[in-house]
């Protein structure tokens, strides 16, 4: 399906955020994700269904000082 990731097209198979996540090699614990601009915390990631056309934000932390 075609979503919107960070800001970007893109096709994707997955239909959850954990399958998401695996299906472009993130490691779950390192990111936050956010799906239509809503934060979505870890434990909801399996239960929080992606559909067509959905903006999806995956941020990694950044270091700084």
């Amino acid at each position: 399906m075609k979503i919107r990731l960070n800001g970007e097209p893109c096709e994707i198979a997955s239909s959850d955020l954990d399958a998401l996540l695996a299906e472009l090699d993130y490691r779950p614990e390192a990111v936050a994700t956010a799906l239509n601009r809503e934060f979505v915390p870890r434990a909801a990631r399996g239960s929080t269904m992606i559909a067509e056309g959905d903006a999806v934000e995956i941020l990694s932390p950044m270091k700084g000082g």
